[in-house]
């Protein structure tokens, strides 16, 4: 015998935060990846040639805090964009146990060629320029509410 169906709003999967941000997020990276293909990146490797055009020179820990990334996850991919000529990887001169992370010239070269990115993202969306900026507004402040709940 079947289940009848739940009349409880609270467990129906279209009333979930959850399930919107989950979804929208794979429809956000689906948007994304013909655009950083053109780019011969990834998403991941996007989110940390962004961090670096904004400072360059970031240790791994901080570009990990920064991705909200574990080291087990970076290291490979830093590694990976490496090989690719993306990034150069240096041990720190003063503690040999913290690895700085460089632009490679090529990585560089590479941010004025991902400059129309973001227009393109907020052109597909169909949404105006302000409506985004304060949707990510909401969702930043969501994820610091959370994370502060979580905290011990």
């Amino acid at each position: 015998m079947a289940n009848a169906p739940t009349t409880n709003p609270a467990l129906l999967l279209d009333n979930q935060l959850c399930f919107a941000l989950y979804s929208a997020s794979l429809a956000m990276t689906k948007l994304y990846k013909p655009l950083l293909e053109s780019l011969g990146l990834t998403y991941p490797q996007y989110l940390v040639m962004l961090v670096l055009w904004e400072q360059n020179g970031q240790t791994v820990s901080a570009l990990g805090e920064r991705l909200s990334l574990d080291s087990g996850t970076l290291t490979p991919l830093l590694k990976r964009m490496e090989q690719a000529g993306l990034l150069e990887r240096q041990r720190c001169a003063d503690d040999e146990r913290r690895v700085q992370v460089f632009l490679s010239a090529g990585g560089a070269e590479l941010q004025t060629r991902a400059a129309r990115v973001p227009g393109c993202v907020v052109q597909q969306t169909g949404c105006a320029l302000p409506e985004l900026m304060a949707l990510t507004q909401q969702l930043k402040q969501l994820r610091a509410q959370i994370s502060a709940a979580q905290a011990p």
